[in-house]
């Protein structure tokens, strides 16, 4: 499932072929993704223009403006979901594709097509554009990206915390974003045990420990630069304009069950162990 890196990275996509354009039409090719689209989806938000494009944890958020009003679409990738951008001249040679579920049509031409095969993803309206207040939103941490998001924040989440540290790092409610793929690469950068209790992180003072302070920046970097290289490719990711993530070439522990450690001097291999259902990755040498 995409995670932080991979949503922004197609919100970047999307946002130049959108912003500042009115839709004209809506098509929707099913009644339902995850969950039903909103009986007047389609009439609420044609003729409106796309104000912008933003990105919540793993949501993405199209804000539709008018003289009336203003609505806030919602959407989650989901397992396969992706948007492909046809310019005008593109459209016009357009094949569907049997998962073509919902097309944007714009007043320039350009066709935004959102393709589901497992149909996981979902497109929801926020009343009125009040989004923050949204039952998918409002409990949502701090983005990591931002100073929101410190070492103070994560000590004070953290404390008596008995629970796994890599569980406690995806919690959504203590921080925006985080996944299975970066929260393991994080701790192996940053040399802790996945399986430690998340209080580690805060001293018995209340203040941050040092292992807080150093997983902090390290979860930071490690988030820009999969942004920057455009995410990673999993299954079925694939960015806005139909081109393929890399991060996924930069992986040190995720998905490297038995490979050798990449740490200077370490002789050990990455294992793989199951918590909560999810696979984590990591070196037993480096990070004890």
């Amino acid at each position: 499932m995409p995670e932080l890196p991979e949503v922004e990275t197609v919100r970047q996509g999307l946002l130049p072929a959108m912003k500042g354009k009115s839709l004209v039409k809506l098509e929707l090719n099913r009644k339902n993704l995850r969950f039903d689209f909103d009986s007047d989806l389609a009439a609420t938000l044609e003729g409106k223009q796309i104000a912008d494009i933003e990105r919540r944890s793993k949501y993405l958020l199209m804000h539709f403006h008018s003289v009336k009003d203003q609505q806030t679409l919602i959407g989650h990738l989901g397992m396969s979901g992706k948007f492909t951008i046809f310019s005008h001249n593109e459209a016009k040679m357009r094949e569907k594709q049997k998962h073509d579920h919902v097309v944007f049509y714009l007043d320039d031409g350009t066709e935004i097509v959102y393709n589901d095969p497992r149909r996981f993803g979902f497109l929801v309206l926020a009343d009125q554009g009040d989004w923050q207040s949204h039952k998918l939103i409002r409990d949502i941490g701090p983005e990591p990206l931002t100073d929101d998001f410190d070492a103070a924040h994560l000590a004070k989440k953290s404390a008596g915390k008995n629970g796994n540290i890599k569980n406690h790092l995806l919690n959504q409610k203590i921080v925006a974003g985080l996944g299975n793929i970066y929260v393991c690469e994080a701790l192996f950068r940053a040399k802790i045990d996945p399986t430690y209790p998340a209080g580690i992180l805060t001293t018995k003072a209340g203040k941050p420990s040092k292992v807080c302070t150093k997983l902090v920046p390290i979860i930071k970097d490690i988030l820009a630069e999969a942004i920057e290289a455009g995410g990673s490719t999993l299954n079925d990711y694939r960015q806005a304009d139909g081109n393929l993530g890399y991060f996924q070439h930069r992986f040190v522990a995720y998905g490297r069950e038995g490979d050798d450690c990449v740490s200077d001097k370490c002789k050990d291999k990455i294992i793989r162990i199951v918590q909560s259902g999810r696979s984590t990755f990591y070196c037993p040498s480096c990070q004890k």
